[in-house]
């Protein structure tokens, strides 16, 4: 399988040339996307590279610096972070994805009314008819109340506000409601964040059956193999690695996940081969013009000869030949030296857990749970950890996950049953979502202000390698969702803990970033308990699993 460019120009949704500088850097650079209707483009790349701000871009929430966007459809978007007014009712996003259906309903009526009266009404009739069984309009209640079941939503009261329900509770239901709005297109920023096996079922279904495009940013493994038709990749090393497919930094790849990933593998050895070979030349490039330069100018190099005149004609046509040479290396340097690859990036890799747990003499458990229950929120559970203990936590949304690691951390009050927590025992928290109270702080001064001047001097926030260098020191709150996300793990992890407590640890991490953090859990000292809905994580996991029923 070979990357293509993406061309053509018949489709319900075109990016062509798209340029997007955000703090002085060019996070997309002359980006060309193309998504007919039926398509389901899945984007990727690493954190930062741009397929967020990409999708903000397709939906128009921002405004390219060059290039444009052509929309030819209604688009639905789905943000990774729902945006909300915490005093209004769980009713007002309902309400909003059912208003263009009533709309649609009332414009059925009033070209009806018109029949063999208005000459016009029949097309508009015929129209607003098929746009009704388009957007399956005369089952929306019935689709309406399928979608809040599957999606783990149904038993909100319409009238809670949305400050009082969980961040993937809010999630989960703005999803439902885009999915019932019914628009031409779809445009998700990692849609299945927050969703058990249940609601992921239910999504793949809807993504499979709908007409228009789809175009969808994740790191979920599973979900595009299952439903993209192409993956573009947004990487913009690559052009720095080939400079083919036009230059262009979104590249289409055909296949699946697993094809793509192997082909990613193929493409960056081919590139070291090159760069590596290119170096070697350039080395050499460099000896000759030194060498040669330094062979013209030498007077222990000129010709011996006792017939001056001959001796003169031999030094001008060594001489003439040295100069050549010299021109002619010095030419393909810097021919060499203007066009060459760049060199081939390290991947983000994430370094592993820094040492400075403190040793506990006892195997007596570290944290204890008996019969330990939260009212509506968590039937009774008996646990205990200890140190090597590996725990993942399952169940469908609502079964009680977070509450459990709340209790576990002695954040949740409980209310039967008893907790026992061993002295001296350090619990660390990942929670499901990512809040940042000083935006305007760089991610170095939020971590040495989490762990303090002297534990992060120790362990710098460089040395584990989850952000890059260049994002270390811009203000928080410009970081993408996925980089506040390994910020907040870092805050975590920098300082090891006895008992290791993450909530969706994968949610906004890159593929291989959450396989190298899954491999580093594995060899934690301490104790470490796992709630995700993650499929692919749970399939290599090992130690116990605590299945929390609904």
């Amino acid at each position: 399988m070979s990357p293509t460019p993406i061309s053509g120009d018949r489709a319900l949704l075109v990016a062509r040339g798209v340029t997007r500088i955000l703090d002085g850097r060019a996070v997309l650079r002359d980006v060309d996307l193309v998504v007919p209707a039926g398509a389901r483009v899945g984007l990727i790349g690493e954190n930062g590279a741009g397929k967020s701000t990409l999708l903000r871009l397709l939906t128009g929430v921002d405004e390219p610096d060059a290039g444009e966007i052509v929309r030819r459809a209604r688009l639905g978007w789905l943000p990774q972070e729902v945006p909300f007014d915490s005093g209004m009712p769980v009713a007002s996003i309902l309400d909003a994805a059912d208003a263009p259906l009533l709309a649609l309903e009332r414009r059925l009526e009033a070209s009806a009314a018109g029949l063999g009266t208005d000459a016009a009404a029949a097309a508009e009739y015929a129209a607003a008819l098929d746009e009704a069984e388009r957007v399956e309009l005369w089952s929306r209640h019935a689709r309406r109340d399928a979608l809040l079941d599957a999606f783990g939503v149904a038993g909100i009261p319409l009238a809670t506000s949305l400050g009082e329900i969980s961040g993937g509770q809010r999630s989960r239901l703005a999803l439902a409601a885009l999915l019932l709005s019914r628009p031409d297109a779809l445009v998700l920023d990692e849609p299945s964040n927050h969703l058990d096996d249940r609601a992921v079922d239910a999504l793949r279904e809807q993504l499979l059956g709908w007409r228009g495009p789809v175009v969808l940013a994740s790191h979920d493994r599973a979900l595009l193999d299952e439903v993209a038709t192409e993956l573009v990749d947004l990487d913009p090393s690559r052009r720095a690695a080939t400079g083919e497919n036009g230059g262009g930094q979104a590249v289409r790849y055909g296949g699946g996940f697993s094809d793509y990933l192997a082909e990613r593998a193929r493409e960056h050895e081919r590139w070291v081969h090159s760069y590596e070979v290119e170096q070697r030349e350039l080395a050499q490039l460099r000896q000759t013009v030194q060498v040669t330069a330094r062979e013209l100018g030498n007077p222990d190099r000129r010709v011996r000869d006792n017939d001056k005149n001959v001796r003169n004609y031999k030094q001008a046509s060594v001489e003439t030949a040295v100069a050549r040479r010299v021109r002619d290396a010095e030419r393909r340097l810097a021919e060499l030296e203007r066009e060459q690859l760049g060199a081939p990036p390290e991947p983000l890799r994430f370094a592993g857990l820094p040492p400075g747990i403190a040793a506990l003499d006892t195997d007596e458990p570290l944290v204890a749970l008996e019969a330990v229950a939260v009212d509506r929120r968590l039937a009774p559970v008996t646990l205990a950890l200890r140190i090597g203990d590996r725990m993942l936590v399952t169940g469908p949304n609502g079964s009680g996950k977070s509450t459990l690691l709340g209790v576990l951390a002695a954040s949740i009050p409980i209310d039967d049953g008893r907790l026992a927590v061993r002295p001296r025992v350090r619990i660390g928290v990942l929670a499901q979502d990512t809040r940042l109270t000083e935006p305007h702080r760089t991610p170095r001064e939020l971590y040495a202000a989490a762990l303090g001047t002297g534990r992060a001097e120790a362990v710098p926030l460089a040395s584990l390698g989850l952000l890059g260098a260049r994002d270390l020191d811009r203000p928080a709150g410009a970081l993408s969702v996925g980089q506040r996300r390994r910020l907040a793990l870092a805050i975590v992890l920098g300082r090891p803990a006895h008992v290791l407590l993450l909530d969706e640890p994968t949610n906004h991490l890159s593929l291989r970033l959450a396989t190298e953090l899954e491999d580093a859990l594995g060899v934690h000292p301490g104790a470490v308990v796992v709630a995700s809905h993650d499929r692919w994580l749970r399939r290599r996991r090992s130690g116990s699993e605590l299945a929390l029923g609904g």
